[in-house]
C-alpha cells in the first residue's frame, strides 16, 4: 500500500480479553484481531503497512503486554496511554457513547492531537519492581533485627551496630529511590499509582508491591481479588461440623503489605477507623476485624482501578 502521501498516521488500539479493535487515523480504517499469537501477527503485518508515528494502547497492567512486545519486536513506534488521560480527553470532546470501534477511534483521536511521548517501557521492568520490594523488605528485616540488639547488648559494643544500622538506612533510601524512578518512567505504573495512592493509608511502597505483586487487581471480580490477596474467609464444614472460617493462601506479600497500610489507614481514614471499631464493638477480636478491613480495602482498590476513579470517601 502507497503511503508516501498520507502524513501523521496514528492508530488505537482497544484491547479486550480476546479481542483487539484497531483504528487507523485520518484513513478511518477499522478492524479487529484476536488478543492471540495469530490475531496479533496479523495485526502487526497490517500495521506495519501504514509506517505510523505511533501506535496508542491504554494501560491495563496486563493485556496490552503481548500487543505490546510484539511492536517492539517490529519496532513500531508504540504508547502505552494512562487510561485516566484517554478518559478525560474523552469528556473534553464531549464523547459519552461507548463501543469497541469508538473507543478505538477516541485513542486514535487521542494520539493524534495529544502526540503523547513514545513508551520505552522494559518488559522486565514489572519483576524489577516486585524485586525491589522485595530487597527492601529484607532490609527492614534485618534492621529490626540489629536495632533489638542494640536493646540489649552492652553499650561497649554499641558502636559495632549503629554503622550497620546506618548502612541499611542508606540502602532502603536508595532502594525507594529506584522503586518511585521506575513508577515515574511508565505511563502504566503512573497510572495505577497516582489511584492507589488516593486512598488514605496506601503509600509509595504499598502501592508499588500492589503494581507487581497484583497485577490482575482492577480486572477481576471482588471475590476473585479478596481470595488472590489470601483475605477471604473460607468454609470449614462437613456433616455437623461447622469450624470457623479462616483465610488461607493468597498472595503473603502482598498481604503483609496491606495489613501493614491498614495499621496506617485505621488511623487516618475514617472510613476504616469506623469499620474496625464497628467489629470491635460485635465482639470480633482485633486481628479478625483487622483482616475485614482488608478485604474491604482490596475490594475498593479494586474497583477504583477497574473504573479508573481516585478514591472519594463519599462513595466507598
Amino acid at each position: 500500500m502507497d503511503t508516501s502521501t498520507i502524513q501523521n498516521i496514528n492508530i488505537g488500539v482497544d484491547t479486550g480479553k480476546s479481542q483487539l479493535d484497531i483504528y487507523i487515523r485520518p484513513l478511518d480504517t477499522f478492524f479487529s484481531v484476536s488478543n492471540d499469537d495469530k490475531g496479533i501477527k496479523q495485526a502487526i503485518k497490517t500495521i506495519n503497512q501504514y509506517s505510523p508515528q505511533r501506535v496508542v494502547i491504554e494501560a491495563t497492567g496486563r493485556l496490552e503486554m503481548p500487543f505490546i512486545l510484539a511492536c517492539a519486536d517490529a519496532n513500531i513506534p508504540y504508547v502505552i496511554a494512562n487510561p485516566v488521560h484517554v478518559k478525560r480527553f474523552a469528556g473534553a470532546i464531549g464523547q459519552r457513547a461507548k463501543t469497541d470501534k469508538l473507543d478505538a477511534k477516541l485513542i486514535a483521536h487521542y494520539a493524534e492531537a495529544i502526540q503523547p511521548a513514545l513508551t520505552k517501557l522494559k518488559p522486565d521492568s514489572m519483576r524489577l519492581m516486585a524485586d525491589l520490594v522485595v530487597r527492601r523488605n529484607q532490609l527492614l528485616s534485618m534492621q529490626t533485627m540489629e536495632k533489638n540488639r542494640l536493646q540489649i547488648m552492652p553499650k561497649q559494643l554499641a558502636m559495632t551496630i549503629k554503622p550497620i544500622l546506618t548502612a541499611f538506612k542508606k540502602q532502603i533510601e536508595k532502594i525507594e529511590k529506584k522503586i518511585v524512578d521506575l513508577i515515574e518512567s511508565c505511563p502504566e505504573y503512573q497510572a495505577k499509582n497516582v489511584i492507589l495512592q488516593s486512598i488514605p493509608g496506601i503509600g509509595k511502597i504499598a502501592a508499588a508491591s500492589i503494581i507487581s505483586n497484583l497485577p490482575e487487581l482492577g480486572y477481576i471480580t471482588n471475590k476473585q481479588a479478596a481470595a488472590l490477596v489470601g483475605v477471604a474467609p473460607m468454609s470449614r464444614e462437613s456433616g455437623r461440623y461447622k469450624g470457623h472460617r479462616k483465610i488461607q493462601g493468597g498472595r503473603a506479600q502482598v498481604r503483609t503489605v496491606l495489613y501493614m497500610a491498614m495499621m496506617s489507614a485505621m488511623q487516618c481514614n475514617p472510613i476504616f477507623k469506623t469499620t474496625y471499631q464497628r467489629l470491635l464493638a460485635e465482639g470480633k477480636p482485633k486481628k479478625v476485624a483487622i483482616i475485614a478491613c482488608v478485604r474491604k480495602m482490596v475490594i475498593i482498590l479494586n474497583s477504583m482501578l477497574r473504573d479508573g476513579d481516585l478514591w472519594d470517601a463519599k462513595t466507598a
